[in-house]
């Protein structure tokens, strides 16, 4: 046990400037939504706000198994998107984007609704995004991080020569998709059968 978690330190401890990169553009990424709703025009607002007023009423009012597979679908295209370009080192830059765009996109939910809701939009976003759409976030840099380590080891190795452990790298990059695969399956359990139910609170 001691030996795993000195191993685990280690391992953080090397590649600590890749996981600031990844905090630092995801923080990036958030202002950056947060602060777009800003920059569009009231044409775009006005169609921002109707759709998020359709969106929420579908919540409420859908198929719950449907959502459900919606919801699943959308979720792990990102990680196995992710986790497949991380086996090629011409998928890093997607990787970045993809990375990037989620981070985008949760900032811009947050300040949209309570753009559209005001006070009671900070409700509705503390419903609707957390705590599950955070943990989504933390499994996206998980497995992002894990996808850019994989493909910095196989650029070292096809281009510097730095002999790898295949079997030991892709067994646990193997790992990593399933924990992540996994989480994914509750996190979206969760949004469907206990965020609906509470933003139901609001109507």
């Amino acid at each position: 046990m001691k030996k795993a978690i000195f191993k685990a330190k280690t391992s953080i401890e090397s590649q600590k400037k890749l996981y600031i990169f990844l905090i630092g553009l995801a923080i990036l990424g958030i202002i950056s939504g947060i602060i777009f709703i800003f920059l569009i025009s009231d044409e775009n607002i006005v169609q921002i706000k109707d759709n998020l007023t359709l969106f929420f009423k579908d919540i409420n009012t859908g198929n719950k198994l449907d959502l459900l597979f919606s919801s699943l679908i959308n979720n792990l295209v990102y990680v196995l998107s992710i986790w497949t370009l991380g086996i090629s080192i011409i998928g890093l830059p997607i990787i970045i984007t993809i990375f990037s765009f989620k981070f985008f996109f949760f900032g811009f939910s947050l300040s949209s609704i309570i753009c559209t809701y005001k006070w009671g939009g900070i409700l509705r976003s503390l419903v609707h995004l957390f705590p599950h759409q955070l943990l989504f976030l933390i499994v996206l840099l998980l497995v992002t991080f894990y996808a850019v380590s994989f493909c910095l080891k196989l650029f070292n190795y096809l281009f510097f020569k730095k002999m790898i452990n295949f079997r030991e790298v892709m067994r646990k990059y193997l790992k990593i998709l399933l924990i992540c695969s996994l989480t994914t399956i509750f996190i979206s359990l969760y949004e469907v059968y206990i965020s609906t139910y509470l933003l139901n609170l609001f109507n």
